[in-house]
């Protein structure tokens, strides 16, 4: 499972984080892999279950 950059920013964004989202768009790559940046996420309060990219059929 991977998580979308973007929408770690746009969730960042949103409870008006801006200096943090811009850090994530700078640092991480655009996919984003949970369980390497397990620590990151939960610093930034976020669950990766509600970031995942839903699957593809």
């Amino acid at each position: 499972m991977r998580i979308a950059r973007d929408r770690i920013v746009a969730a960042l964004r949103e409870r008006g984080q801006q200096a943090r989202a811009d850090w994530v768009e700078r640092e991480l790559p655009e996919r984003v892999d949970p369980a390497k940046h397990s620590g990151l996420l939960a610093t930034l309060d976020l669950d990766p279950a509600d970031l995942a990219d839903a699957p593809s059929s």
